[in-house]
């Protein structure tokens, strides 16, 4: 059976696209053909975080448009023989992009057996962000841990229950929120908000937290995914949310302060630090 899953924001910039490629990864590295569609149509990364900008060929909008047959755009990753990628045109503009065209495309890599098919949408309310969770199954809300992402990512949640085609059908969205850029020792100092409290205000399934980690940008430059990094949290912080996918259920893991080097009067220090440059 295909799942399509969609990772998709209000805010830029959250980590969409690197969850997008590590997710696909991993369920690749599972077992299961994946395929990982790039609907950031004229501002594409999903190629570079993937390290496959020197193979594009033909692009989803060449698909849409039948310039190119479906099978002539895919590039199939050198890692992972299960994992495919459909990049973005980087020239073209969204309105480029056709329900009909898009439900074509969906179809078409349906036929071509895929397990799942990830659909890494840009961010906020545009054509490419609608066109990208349309046609979609399931819906990964991709937050960081500050105002600005959760209340957009508030928004995002209500267009989801009300304008995809599975709400128009009657169905309910299933969605589920995925915290990235997580660090629980910045919470006591009011730089991070609670992971709790984005879940209660977001009242949607927790999917987990990847944690804050200069891993997940050197990786991305080198268009290595950090979920090879063995030595990385982020790595492990990924694989569990694949489990959770995949319907297993590993322990909820990065949400607290596990060892903490400072003693309490440091941290009150740095609490009183960040409150006086808030007034200054």
């Amino acid at each position: 059976m295909n799942r399509v899953i969609v990772l998709t924001s209000g805010k830029g910039g959250v980590g969409k696209t690197t969850s997008s490629a590590n997710i696909a990864i991993g369920l690749a590295q599972r077992g299961h053909r994946t395929v990982v569609v790039d609907f950031d149509v004229g501002l594409r990364n999903l190629d570079i975080v993937l390290g496959v900008e020197g193979r594009v060929s033909h692009d989803l909008v060449n698909v849409v448009n039948d310039e190119a047959q479906i099978e002539d755009a895919l590039i199939q990753d050198e890692r992972e023989p299960l994992l495919s990628i459909l990049p973005a045109s980087q020239t073209r503009d969204k309105d480029d992009l056709t329900e009909e065209g898009i439900e074509h495309v969906i179809e078409s890599l349906k036929k071509l057996d895929f397990d799942f098919i990830i659909c890494d949408s840009p961010a906020g309310i545009e054509r490419g962000a609608f066109m990208a969770q349309y046609f979609a199954d399931e819906a990964i809300i991709v937050v960081n841990p500050d105002p600005s992402s959760i209340r957009d990512a508030d928004r995002m949640i209500g267009l989801l229950q009300s304008r995809s085609q599975k709400a128009k059908l009657g169905l309910k969205a299933n969605i589920e929120c995925l915290i990235t850029r997580y660090d629980p020792e910045k919470v006591p100092l009011g730089a991070h908000i609670d992971y709790q409290t984005i879940i209660n205000q977001l009242n949607v399934e927790f999917l987990g937290a990847v944690p804050e980690s200069v891993d997940v940008m050197i990786s991305n430059n080198q268009g290595h995914p950090v979920i090879y990094n063995t030595e990385s949290d982020a790595q492990e912080a990924y694989k569990d949310v694949v489990l959770r996918i995949l319907g297993e259920n590993p322990p909820m893991r990065f949400l607290e302060i596990e060892s903490d080097p400072d003693d309490a009067q440091t941290v009150q220090n740095k609490k009183g630090w960040f409150n006086w440059l808030r007034k200054s």
